[in-house]
């Protein structure tokens, strides 16, 4: 059975395992190995543990085996991993999904730092970029990534079907659809 739960600090070498497999898998389609090599540091053991000690982190479990895993601070996603066995199933659209929901009890806006390989799916859940940022790296490697952000409804009329999320469009304030 799935389901998205928080992370607790067991769960954090497996947690690591996903998010490093995963860069060291999807990223170097994207970026040279000193941007791979940043986004692994960055991804450390100690930062992920550090997340969920403080409650940031949650888990997209499948039986025993975590797929997925979500970050957040405040308004901020800060992570977003999916086994690379399992992405293009809706799975990262779900734990967004679920970030989302977190973050909208508190916030009606939500920004995240969209590294190339995520940035289509960003697009598609309705975030616009705002800005980008660059940071350098090292051999004086510069990574560029934009700063997105998106609007929140605080009620989520969202439908999940077969693990992909359908929203309804929202009527105006005459009642006309608003597509």
């Amino acid at each position: 059975m799935m389901e998205y739960i928080s992370a607790t600090s067991k769960d954090a070498e497996q947690i690591f395992n996903l998010v490093q497999r995963t860069i060291k898998s999807v990223y170097p389609k994207y970026y040279p190995k000193e941007v791979v090599d940043f986004f692994c540091e960055l991804h450390s053991r100690e930062n992920i543990a550090g997340d969920i000690e403080q409650g940031f982190v949650g888990i997209l479990r499948d039986e025993n085996q975590i797929i997925g895993t979500g970050s957040y601070k405040d308004n901020h996603i800060t992570r977003v991993y999916v086994a690379p066995e399992h992405q293009k199933q809706g799975f990262g659209s779900y734990i967004m999904q679920c970030l989302e929901n977190a973050i909208s009890s508190n916030y009606d806006t939500v920004f995240l730092d969209a590294s190339l390989p995520a940035s289509r799916m960003y697009e598609k859940r309705g975030y616009q970029t705002i800005r980008h940022e660059q940071w350098s790296v090292e051999n004086d490697v510069i990574l560029v990534y934009g700063i997105m952000e998106k609007a929140l409804h605080i009620s989520d009329t969202s439908i999940c079907y077969e693990g992909k999320f359908f929203l309804p469009k929202m009527n105006t304030e005459n009642g006309e659809v608003d597509g």
